[in-house]
């Protein structure tokens, strides 16, 4: 079976390393975004996509509008009997969707209907859901609205953060592929149409969203901090003395724990810090307090709690920003 891949993001890379390594798949051609800039330097770097098909030495493309005649044109000279795309970031049009005969098969991070979108994983999380899954879709001109043809689950685990989450959906996904390309060609496979009444949405994230409310629920920040990590990561501000002038430092919080406010406790202003305690430091919320159990500090390494509280001066009743107000 000829295969053409399109993909970009980390989980391309998973599922084209099983595609390539199958004995029975011929990877003919990639297609992956362009080069990016990337790092403080801010210099062009290439896709994960695009590193994984160099290491095979696959024949790769990388335009900025796929749907240009020159792209259609060596598309059809890689003559592929199906397209496989993951993560690629632009839309297929009609022309590409009817190229090859078996289809264009898309490998999607969640459990269609629901969570369309570049971020079903993080959505997840964030959405307090405790099973997702992956599936394999045959593609049409909407965004992950194609018929389905199959799937599978995966349990959220109460620990998971979006880039535990990813390794294993993304291993997941690569299984399913080579489970479905073969079953595809011996038309094994029922189209099984989604459910419109169902559908829910997964846009894509941006570092704002990092940014933590103190308002909302200690529950809702605790997901949000699972979501968002590794990227953008949920941050908040503290106030420290530089040269006897207060400045602003960034936080990073990367795990937290929400907590009930005991009997008989103040629950405190959001962003207030309210105690202290070996395990870490509580902030009160909008509903509940929120435990600090592993931060990362501007250009530091990332620390537990309990290293936190000993290595910074913490002030009970101090508050902790949602945003800086010190220039």
């Amino acid at each position: 079976m000829r295969i053409v891949f399109m993909g970009s993001a980390d989980v391309s890379s998973v599922v084209l390393r099983a595609l390539v390594t199958a004995p029975t798949l011929q990877v003919v051609g990639v297609v992956t975004q362009p080069d990016r800039p990337a790092g403080r330097q801010r210099r062009l770097a290439p896709c994960d996509g695009k590193r994984e098909a160099e290491l095979h030495g696959l024949p790769v493309l990388t335009p900025e509008k796929l749907n240009r005649p020159e792209v259609i044109e060596q598309l059809v000279t890689w003559a592929p009997d199906v397209i496989v795309v993951v993560a690629y970031g632009q839309f297929l049009g009609a022309r590409i969707l009817a190229l090859p005969p078996l289809g264009c098969i898309n490998v999607h991070l969640s459990l269609l209907p629901l969570l369309r979108g570049a971020a079903p994983v993080h959505r997840a999380i964030a959405a307090g859901h405790d099973l997702t899954g992956v599936t394999i879709m045959q593609m049409d001109k909407g965004m992950d609205s194609g018929d389905i043809l199959l799937q599978q689950t995966e349990p959220i685990f109460f620990d998971d953060t979006a880039g535990t989450l990813h390794d294993r959906l993304s291993a997941l996904g690569a299984q399913l592929i080579l489970q479905a390309l073969p079953a595809l060609a011996a038309g094994q496979l029922v189209p099984r149409q989604q459910n419109e009444l169902r559908v829910t949405f997964a846009p894509k994230l941006t570092k704002e969203e990092g940014h933590i409310d103190w308002t909302l629920p200690a529950c809702e920040l605790a997901l949000r901090i699972r979501a968002f990590n590794p990227w953008p990561a949920c941050h908040t501000w503290l106030t420290i003395l530089r040269h006897g002038r207060p400045q602003q430092e960034r936080l990073k919080i990367l795990q937290a724990d929400a907590e009930p406010v005991p009997p008989g406790a103040t629950p405190g202003e959001p962003g207030q810090l309210i105690h202290l305690a070996p395990l870490g430091p509580a902030i009160a919320t909008g509903d509940g307090w929120l435990r600090l159990r592993a931060v990362q500090r501007a250009g530091g390494r990332v620390i537990d709690g309990a290293a936190f509280i000993c290595g910074f001066p913490l002030t009970v009743g101090q508050r902790i920003q949602d945003a800086p107000a010190i220039p």
